[in-house]
């Protein structure tokens, strides 16, 4: 408001025109806004300019609330883009001779606040579209600083960083200078997630967020870039030492433990570090180089940082291909499934018998198994339709086979993303009906770090699957960091060790124990027990000892062709065998 304004200090107006009566007409206009006011004196100052860099001068050397335009000046319009440019944050107003409605508008367009009329204007309503102005354009500076901005942490956010980023890429170009970016990610942020809750989550990334800025120059930027990711822009650098070392500032300072509600909350950071050599390279370039380096730290062990080097460059242009390439698996037909039985350990339990598993059959690499492809097409939004196809194609093979052999049943996979899929269930009810299967005989197996994702959210999601009459296994048990306490909440039938349980077993007595412990829990839940990743025969007899309800791996049987798994069948041999 314009009295809030002048209770601050003088409303400083700067006027273009080429007439100096608009000008005397303006300053006694404003001189009359406050003549009934207790503010008389220097309640305003007037700057007059009769050409744009004055204009634009005067704009710079003080705070100014309004700019006003006469648009007889010679080229009115483009002075107003210029002003604009060169004054972002400060209202402009266009005076015209008559009123002109398109001029109005075309003025509008470009970027002023308002039109005035000359031979209509007296103090009142100068008053009010001097208010009006300045109301407006700080109303669209708050619309602008929240699209460009973290609501959250208030820092600038993915939009405003790459636009930082565009505009030092093109100085670097031309003046040579080096720069950086930093891309951080939280290493066990999820759990605190899980643990505290999504609020105490939110508020650790406020404080840490706050704790990150106060390690930068002014010159540097850091960016809330999504979710538990922040971005940093190092401009005007002196060599590689010194991002180093600012790197090194930043995962110390992330360990730093953070008091909230008299808890004490600890992360760590992994942190990939870009030097920009050629500046030529785009932003999307020089931020895969930087989150490419901040996974090798999160492989080389967590809460470090890593630089951006030949090895990094060759994973990435690999990772690149390989995302290009398994986009077109599916259409291109170089997807297949196998098939792994599982062996039955106590003929009391009925566990999965054949487990169906995706192999990509790539054109120069040979066959791929779905460990090393899968969490990418998770990743990049391709599990669904790689599910369905594993999903339909195991369905028709499975009814073909159960006419042989009715016992056969089948487990498939189900990944982070495919859990999440509103649209699992109905496409599983309308596979089932497609091959006119029972629905008793298909497992999904649903990896525990998906549930631990978010529990709630799981849950749900499990018993929607579960109304299909479809039974359920927690895969890679014991690796996901899921919490005890809510696994009797799971509707599930099964839980399936991690081969990280098994591939120890027989080389100490601690390991049989935690074996046993994780049977036990098992039985005592009412749920069927399968250990994966058994390698060696001698592992067999000790997991029947040890209770466990049914084993799968090498030992057993390695993943086999369509065609060979129905040769056994054939030859009337048990899927498990």
């Amino acid at each position: 408001m314009l009295d809030d304004a002048a209770h601050a200090g003088p409303i400083r107006v700067v006027l273009v025109s080429p007439d100096y009566r608009t000008a005397r007409l303006i300053e006694d206009l404003l001189r009359g806004i406050w003549s009934r006011g207790p503010r008389v004196a220097g309640a305003h100052l007037l700057t007059y300019a009769t050409w744009d860099i004055a204009a634009a001068q005067a704009v710079f050397d003080h705070p100014t609330c309004c700019v006003l335009i006469d648009a007889a000046a010679p080229d009115a319009m483009e002075l107003l883009e210029y002003v604009r440019m060169s004054a972002p944050d400060v209202p402009i107003m266009l005076l015209a001779p008559d009123d002109d409605e398109q001029l109005a508008l075309n003025a509008v367009r470009e970027g002023a606040q308002d039109c005035l009329v000359k031979p209509t204007l007296d103090a009142g309503l100068l008053r009010r579209a001097l208010t009006h102005a300045i109301e407006r354009k700080r109303a669209e500076a708050q619309l602008a600083h929240l699209a460009l901005h973290d609501q959250l942490t208030g820092l600038p956010n993915r939009a405003l960083f790459l636009d930082r980023l565009g505009v030092a890429l093109e100085r670097a170009r031309r003046s040579g200078a080096q720069l950086a970016v930093l891309f951080l990610d939280f290493d066990n942020f999820k759990q605190i997630n899980d643990s505290r809750g999504h609020a105490a989550g939110d508020r650790l990334l406020a404080i840490v967020g706050e704790r990150l800025s106060g390690l930068l120059r002014p010159m540097d930027t850091v960016a809330r870039f999504g979710g538990d990711e922040f971005t940093f822009l190092f401009e005007d650098l002196t060599s590689e030492r010194e991002v180093v070392l600012i790197a090194d500032r930043i995962c110390q300072a992330a360990r730093q433990p953070v008091q909230m509600e008299g808890i004490e909350l600890s992360v760590t950071v992994s942190v990939g570090i870009a030097m920009v050599a050629d500046p030529s390279v785009s932003s999307e370039t020089v931020l895969r180089e930087a989150d490419a380096a901040m996974y090798r730290a999160k492989e080389q062990g967590r809460s470090r940082f890593e630089l951006f080097d030949e090895e990094s460059r060759h994973r990435a242009l690999e990772r690149i291909e390989l995302e290009a390439a398994i986009r077109h698996a599916v259409e291109r037909s170089e997807l297949r499934v196998d098939y792994q039985p599982s062996l039955i350990l106590r003929d009391s339990c009925e566990v999965p018998g054949i487990e169906a598993l995706v192999r990509w059959e790539h054109p120069t690499r040979g066959s791929i198994a779905a460990r090393e492809f899968m969490p990418l097409a998770d990743e990049i939004g391709l599990a669904i339709p790689i599910g369905r196809f594993v999903l339909d194609r195991a369905l028709e093979r499975l009814a073909h086979w159960r006419a042989r052999r009715p016992d056969v049943t089948l487990s498939l996979n189900i990944s982070s993303r495919q859990l999440r899929d509103p649209g699992l269930p109905g496409a599983i009810e309308a596979a089932l009906a497609a091959a006119e299967l029972d629905p008793a005989a298909i497992w999904l197996e649903i990896p525990e770090s998906a549930v631990a994702e978010d529990p709630d959210a799981a849950i749900d999601a499990l018993e929607r699957l579960k109304a299909t009459g479809v039974r359920l296994a927690l895969d890679d048990f014991g690796f996901g960091a899921s919490s005890l306490s809510r696994l009797r909440e799971l509707p599930i039938d099964e839980l399936k060790l991690h081969e990280g349980f098994i591939g120890p077993l027989g080389s100490s007595p601690e390991d049989a124990l935690t074996v046993a412990a994780l049977v036990d829990l098992g039985h005592a839940l009412g749920l069927a027990v399968v250990a994966e990743g058994v390698e060696r025969e001698s592992q067999i007899d000790q997991l029947r000892e040890l209770g466990c309800d049914a084993a799968q791996g090498y030992a057993i049987s390695r993943p086999v062709s369509e065609e060979q798994l129905e040769a056994s069948l054939v030859a009337g041999l048990t899927p498990a065998a």
